[in-house]
C-alpha cells in the first residue's frame, strides 16, 4: 500500500505525473497517508481504512522488524493516531471532496488546481506533526540491527524505483509512466479516449520530472532518516526536535536548487491535470462527480464510526 486518502486526493489534482515528488511519503506513523492504493471500490476504501492500524503495523514492521517489546507500544501509537485522524482529518477531507464535486463539471485552470493541492498538503503536514512524538519514541528504541534492516529496505526500494523509472529505453520508461497516469485518471473519469491518452502522453513528455534527480533526492532522504535516528539516540532529550527537523528537510530539501525544482513539478502537475480535465466529456465529468460523492460518503461514514 503506498497511497493515502490525502495522496489519492492529490493524485486526482496532479495526475500522478511526478511520481516520488507529488506523493511525499515520510511520516512512518502517518500511515493513514499510505493505505488505500488500488482500492477502487468505495466499499474497499472503507474496509481498508477500518483495517488501517493493523495494515500500518505490518507496513512499518517490514521497514524495521519490530521485536516483541516494541510491538505493543507501536500498536498503541497507531490506534491513537487513527482515532485522531478519523475524528479530525476525515471530515475535512469529506468537505474538500464536496467542494470538488461542485468544481468537476466546470473547466479548471492550473491556479485552481494548485490551490486545492496546497490545501491537501496542509492536511498532510498536520498529520506528520501529529506523528512526531510517536516517531521520536520509536527512534530511541531502534537497535543497530534494525537500522541495518531499514537500510536494506531502502536499497530494495531504490532497486524497485530504478526498475520502474530508470531501466529500459526512453520510450519504454514513458510507456510505464503513461500506464500509471492513465490508470489513475480512469479511477476518476472512467475510460479515457485515445485522444485523451495521447494528451496525457504529450504532457508527460513535456514534464520537467527527472527520475535520476528524484532518485538522488530519495537517497538523500533515506540517509537523513537513518542519521536522524542516530542523532536522536545520541541526545534523547531532543529526539522530537530531531524528528521535526527531519520533516522540515523533507518538506523543503536542503539540496541546492531542489526546492525550486519541486515547486516547478507541482506547477507542471497542476497544468497537466487541468489540461486533461478540460478535455473530458460531460459524461466523464458526471462520472467524476459520482466518484467524488462516493468517496465523500465513505469518509463521512468512517468519521462517524467512532
Amino acid at each position: 500500500m503506498n497511497t493515502s486518502v490525502g495522496e489519492r486526493l492529490r493524485s486526482l489534482l496532479a495526475g500522478a505525473c511526478q511520481p516520488g515528488i507529488i506523493a511525499v511519503r515520510v511520516g512512518r506513523l502517518a500511515v493513514a497517508l499510505t493505505l488505500v492504493t488500488g482500492l477502487g471500490a468505495c466499499s474497499a476504501l472503507r474496509l481498508g481504512y477500518s483495517q488501517a492500524p493493523n495494515l500500518s503495523y505490518w507496513w512499518l514492521d517490514s521497514h524495521v522488524d519490530f521485536d516483541n517489546g516494541q510491538s505493543a507500544r507501536v500498536r498503541e501509537d497507531l490506534d491513537q493516531f487513527f482515532q485522531w485522524h478519523r475524528s479530525s482529518e476525515l471530515p475535512a477531507y469529506a468537505d474538500l471532496l464536496r467542494r470538488w464535486q461542485r468544481m468537476a463539471p466546470q473547466d479548471l485552470d492550473a491556479r485552481q488546481a494548485c490551490s486545492e493541492f496546497e490545501t491537501v498538503r496542509r492536511h498532510f503536514n498536520t498529520a506528520l506533526e501529529q506523528s512526531v512524538e510517536p516517531l521520536a519514541r520509536l527512534a530511541l528504541q531502534l537497535s543497530p540491527a534494525q537500522l541495518d534492516h531499514l537500510e536494506r529496505h531502502h536499497r530494495k526500494s531504490n532497486q524497485t524505483f530504478e526498475k520502474d523509472f530508470l531501466q529500459g529505453s526512453p520510450e519504454q520508461r514513458l510507456e510505464r509512466r503513461l500506464e500509471r497516469a492513465v490508470e489513475r485518471y480512469e479511477r476518476l473519469y472512467g475510460p479515457l479516449t485515445p485522444a485523451q491518452q495521447t494528451l496525457v502522453r504529450e504532457q508527460l513528455q513535456r514534464s520537467p520530472w527527472d527520475p535520476m534527480r528524484t532518485q538522488a533526492e530519495r537517497q538523500r532522504r533515506q540517509a537523513d532518516q537513518v542519521q536522524t535516528v542516530r542523532q536522536a539516540q545520541a541526545n534523547p532529550s531532543k529526539a522530537a526536535q530531531s524528528v521535526r527537523e527531519l520533516m522540515a528537510r523533507i518538506a523543503t530539501s536542503p539540496t541546492p536548487g531542489y526546492p525550486a525544482h519541486s515547486q516547478q513539478l507541482v506547477q507542471s502537475g497542476c497544468a497537466q491535470f487541468t489540461a486533461l480535465h478540460n478535455s473530458t466529456t460531460p459524461a466523464q465529468r458526471a462520472r467524476a462527480v459520482q466518484t467524488l460523492q462516493a468517496y465523500q460518503d465513505d469518509l463521512r461514514a468512517l468519521a462517524g464510526a467512532l
